[in-house]
């Protein structure tokens, strides 16, 4: 370990035993190996940014333990007309500041969530107009039929629409223009918890809400959640107890932290795909040794890319086995996936390296690959290890790891020309993912906002827009299947795997680890 890694260490592992001196048997210490880039729900669209909001921050619907659908601000609803949705909203709900939830609330926090800014575009571009019925009872109407619209709203944070008003937080925070506001730092939601301290990259203390209108299973009056980077300072904090949940534990370490007197690790399946995206859209890429034109245009470039990427390889060596090669931009779990389509192309340098040179490419080029180091399961390995495999076929990779703090907010702006994510469908449906990442980006509407390399094919869009309204279940995944096929026949993105969750636990603590990789710490208790 350098110095450098050393003093971080060291800084690490001083904060969390000065904040051990004052925690009790109902403190709650969570480690993670990065931090939300911000406390507003809407500004960036990523698991460990709405995990923790989602502790503060309700939605009108939510998910049970078996991720089924919950009612959370909403008490129910149903289709009044095959384009309109009507909700009738929970009473006695109040936000921390002790203002009153209303549907104004709901109109002002599903316009913020649509609006400039906002990374939640995507699930709301669909919406044509939202109408209040009375104080508890809101008419959602939708673009064309939608019948998945309960599920996409479970992410969408509600906020007060005095207090952003009065805060001067109307907009969210913009991840790509780094613009800042009040939001980012305070919050002010209906959830079991709210936030008493916030000092980004450092720790962020939520305090348990006492006037909370239902029911907190867990016994945790406080939860202290701690960004460590190092995983071997993670570790280290874990088995020592300085920590009672971390995640992820790194591979490696997982024997070591089930030997442990004090932790075991939960290792579970995630709903989360990682795969790799190019830029398909600009004439030159911004990043690459080639002029006047882009190699990512030619689906040979991308296939050769492909099959030079040795998935068995990084399963066994990086990833110790706990991920699941895949061919598609879903798993298991998630609505319309199915085995039959789930076979990669075939490892194949040689045959990588003829593609190449049938585009033009025989003596290979350069181009630069952006990747988080802190926000998936050895994201920086996975990262090298494609790099490796690539060299192999003449492409020389100048790779940029960084953390997801400035990561996340450059990719975001399509500032890249080769680069590594990982998603997971919020609404546990396949549309999501399609809608998502693979339909042609409109920054207008949100349709597309994930699809950073501009992949673009009307038929699969024709496709995304009429499973979205299909609701025959059997034409639905029939559509499904052919818009994942056309996908696949062009190469629109390198599929990797998907990762298995791994969380560190302390044996006085009982949790719920779900596969979205959400944890709500009102299920989590700890013993004296």
């Amino acid at each position: 370990m350098s110095l450098k890694k050393k003093i971080v260490a060291a800084v690490a592992m001083s904060l969390i035993a000065a904040t051990s001196i004052a925690v009790n048997a109902q403190t709650i210490r969570i480690a993670n190996q990065g931090d939300a880039s911000s406390l507003d729900p809407h500004s960036l669209n990523e698991s460990l940014q709405l995990s923790l909001t989602a502790n503060v921050y309700e939605s009108l619907t939510g998910r049970n333990k078996d991720l089924s659908l919950a009612p959370l601000l909403a008490t129910s609803w149903k289709q009044t007309s095959p384009t309109v949705w009507r909700f009738e909203l929970r009473k006695g709900v109040k936000f921390h500041d002790g203002t009153p939830f209303t549907a104004d609330d709901v109109l002002f926090s599903l316009a913020r969530a649509s609006g400039e800014g906002s990374d939640m575009k995507s699930n709301t571009n669909d919406i044509k107009e939202v109408r209040k019925v009375n104080d508890y009872a809101i008419d959602i109407e939708t673009k064309a039929p939608f019948p998945v619209l309960p599920d996409v709203l479970s992410t969408v944070g509600i906020l007060s629409k005095k207090w952003c008003i009065e805060n001067k937080a109307e907009t969210p925070v913009d991840r790509r223009k780094g613009i800042e506001n009040t939001a980012s730092f305070k919050t002010n939601g209906t959830g079991p918890y709210h936030v008493r301290e916030r000092q980004p990259d450092v720790r962020t203390t939520f305090v348990r809400n006492p006037n909370y209108w239902g029911k907190i299973e867990g016994n945790a009056q406080e939860v202290i959640f701690t960004p460590i980077a190092n995983p071997a300072t993670r570790v280290a904090a874990l088995v020592s107890g300085q920590v009672d949940v971390m995640e992820p534990v790194p591979v490696q370490d997982i024997p070591r932290v089930n030997a442990s007197p004090n932790a075991r690790v939960v290792v579970g399946p995630e709903l989360r795909t990682i795969f790799l995206g190019m830029d398909q859209k600009r004439d030159e890429l911004l990043f690459s040794s080639v002029k006047g034109k882009n190699p990512f245009k030619d689906k040979r470039v991308r296939q050769a890319f492909y099959e030079a990427i040795d998935i068995n390889a990084i399963q066994k060596t990086v990833m110790r086995g706990a991920s699941r090669p895949t061919a598609l931009m879903v798993g298991p779990g998630i609505s319309g996936w199915t085995e039959a389509q789930d076979k990669r192309l075939p490892f194949d340098p040689d045959a990588a390296k003829k593609l190449l040179a049938d585009a033009g490419y025989a003596d290979g080029f350069e181009v630069t690959m952006n990747c988080p180091n802190d926000r998936y399961v050895n994201d920086a390995q996975i990262c090298q290890a494609v790099a490796a495999n690539l060299a192999r076929i003449g492409v020389k990779i100048n790779l940029v790891a960084e953390t997801k703090i400035s990561y996340f907010p450059k990719i975001l702006r399509r500032d890249t020309s080769f680069y590594l994510l990982g998603w997971t469908p919020s609404t546990y449906d396949a549309h999501n993912a399609l809608n998502a990442l693979m339909r042609c980006p409109d920054d207008k509407t949100g349709a597309g906002q994930f699809n950073l390399g501009s992949y673009c094919n009307p038929k699969v869009d024709d496709l995304i827009v009429k499973v979205q309204s299909e609701t025959d279940k059997a034409k639905r995944d029939a559509m499904i299947k052919e818009a994942f096929a056309i996908h696949a026949d062009d190469v629109g993105h390198l599929p990797l795997h998907q990762q298995s969750l791994a969380w560190g636990v302390s044996k006085k603590v009982t949790l719920t680890q779900r596969a979205d990789n959400y944890m709500p710490f009102d299920w989590i208790s700890i013993k004296p």
